[in-house]
């Protein structure tokens, strides 16, 4: 239930803009945009997961509207993960992910656009930094991706500003739907995996230009 939800938000506003008269009569658009993430996991408690600064970077393609309502596709590359501490362990978990945003824009000024949509998210690399570093860790390092599932889902939403020519200025922030983990792991779990269902959120802060 929880896919075909996000295979909906997903293409709504892609159909919205397909029946959108100002999305035919206006050129195609492109962009890059580059930044700050700021990337944590749901309910980790049980290892005292922090919050960890990553960066993000990529290329969007958007059919203005002389409306309201404008639609973007993204492509971006996402670096995430956090920090946490059991017992006398404590690391880092370092996550690479393609994300693949596809937004709909509410342009409130032709100074501010809002966006919200769906975006898909395929993991592409992933490390684990320990101190003091375990006998088991290097074994864990050759097998971390068997712990997580390759493909994400959820959704985005955020705010641009555009204060002068095609420069642009923006905050986002997504929110991850699926299980990073996978529950058919295995067992004993390494000490950076929390014994529940966690997910993704990441706040990312960017700057860009349109051209």
């Amino acid at each position: 239930m929880n896919k075909l939800l996000a295979v909906m938000i997903l293409l709504l506003p892609g159909v919205v803009i397909g029946q959108t008269p100002e999305a035919k009569t206006t050129k195609m658009k492109i962009g890059i945009k580059a930044g700050l993430n700021f990337s944590n996991i749901t309910k980790a408690s049980s290892i005292n997961a922090q919050s960890r600064s990553g960066f993000m970077a990529g290329a969007f393609i958007a059919a203005p509207s002389r409306g309201i309502i404008g639609y973007r596709s993204e492509i971006i590359f996402s670096k995430q993960g956090y920090d946490y501490k059991t017992g006398r362990t404590s690391g880092s978990v370092d996550l690479n992910y393609i994300l693949l945003p596809q937004l709909m824009c509410i342009n409130i000024t032709k100074y501010v656009q809002l966006q919200a949509g769906g975006q898909l998210a395929f993991l592409v690399g992933g490390k684990i930094d320990s101190v003091p570093s375990p006998s088991s860790i290097p074994a864990f390092q050759k097998k971390m991706m068997d712990y997580y599932n390759k493909v994400d889902y959820g959704a985005a939403g955020g705010i641009e500003v555009y204060p002068f020519a095609g420069l642009l200025i923006g905050a986002r922030y997504n929110i991850s739907l699926g299980n990073l983990y996978k529950s058919d792991a295995g067992t004993p779990n390494p000490n950076f995996i929390p014994k529940v269902d966690v997910k993704n959120n990441v706040l990312q802060l960017f700057v860009g230009y349109k051209f």
